[in-house]
């Protein structure tokens, strides 16, 4: 029987895949995931949460496989309908996604938080694994442009990301409580390993660990923290890490990301694309393990979650 609980960071479509090959070996009492709310925004009177929906339909099984987001087998009336009446068509809300945006709204306006919220819909959808937005308050990334800065949506996709970058805001961030119950799994005696996925670090990521004293709690935790690449022989899998990297005037290297985590890191896990920066990485101090982490099938989201796991008890044996 297993005697150990893990913890996720998770946004995203690539953390996503992670959170699920993870719930395939941990049971629900042994596994909660963290996920990133600053992409959350109020659209048609709605309120959307597209990294909770994404890690909600892909636990549930119900991703649409072929875009990552939304749900499969999706029907599109209610954008049709929307654009003959002149309305907003940019963010595409599919007749099925539209239900669990226009319930998520009706329960917050009627006093529920965010967290509870989520628990109920997850729970209706069949999923038994803990789901914590990072905070039940309001955060709100704003992606800094040559154009000027916009709210993370209008740039990732109204603009296409198209639009240079120049940095981030994450407003609210300083008022934000992180979800209680992170503390609570930080510190559980049973805690063996918290992982970041390979999600986007600069807006998928850094929202969760900017919340005041997240960051802190992590250099303090005592369970190995292991972080899977996003960037694959120089190129991110999805999205635009890549591109922001460049833009940034930063290395578009899985070695940037090890060093931009090391302050609170013990282990990274490297594509075998990227064998050669392994001593690179080793040489900040940091455990690596080099492995496939490029995740097609459900096998592949399994394997490269046993390897966190593999390596989280390898490192906690050894400290």
């Amino acid at each position: 029987m297993n005697t150990s609980c893990f913890l996720a960071l998770t946004g995203g479509i690539g953390g996503a895949k992670l959170a699920l090959g993870l719930s395939q070996l941990l049971s629900a009492d042994d596994l909660a995931l963290i996920v990133n709310t600053g992409d959350d925004f109020q659209h048609l009177g709605l309120h959307i949460s597209p990294d909770i929906d994404t890690l909600v339909y892909t636990l549930a099984g119900l991703n649409n496989p072929e875009t990552g987001w939304g749900r499969s087998d999706e029907t599109w009336h209610f954008m049709q309908a929307l654009g003959t009446l002149g309305g907003e068509t940019w963010f595409s809300l599919g007749d099925r996604d539209l239900a669990m945006n226009v319930e998520r709204s009706y329960r917050l306006r009627a006093g529920q938080t965010l967290s509870q919220v989520t628990a109920a819909l997850a729970t209706a959808l069949g999923i038994r694994h803990t789901i914590l937005p990072m905070s039940d308050d309001p955060v709100h990334t704003r992606v800094l442009t040559a154009q000027g800065p916009m709210d993370f949506q209008h740039y990732f996709v109204r603009e296409k990301c198209a639009p240079a970058v120049t940095g981030f805001e994450f407003e609210g961030i300083d008022r934000a409580r992180p979800h209680p119950d992170i503390e609570a799994w930080l510190t559980r005696p049973d805690l063996a390993g918290v992982f970041l996925c390979p999600s986007n670090p600069f807006v998928s990521v850094d929202p969760i660990l900017s919340l005041p004293g997240l960051r802190e709690q992590l250099r303090t935790c005592p369970a190995p923290i292991i972080a899977v690449s996003p960037v694959v022989g120089g190129a991110a899998i999805k999205g635009p890490t890549v591109k922001m990297m460049q833009e940034l005037s930063l290395p578009n290297s899985a070695s940037w990301v090890a060093e931009y985590y090391r302050d609170f890191l013990d282990g990274f896990i490297l594509d075998t694309a990227d064998q050669a920066l392994r001593p690179e990485i080793e040489n900040m101090g940091l455990t690596v393990e080099v492995k496939n982490t490029v995740m097609v099938s459900l096998e592949d989201r399994v394997q490269l979650a046993r390897t966190c796991l593999e390596m989280a008890h390898k490192i906690k044996a050894v400290s």
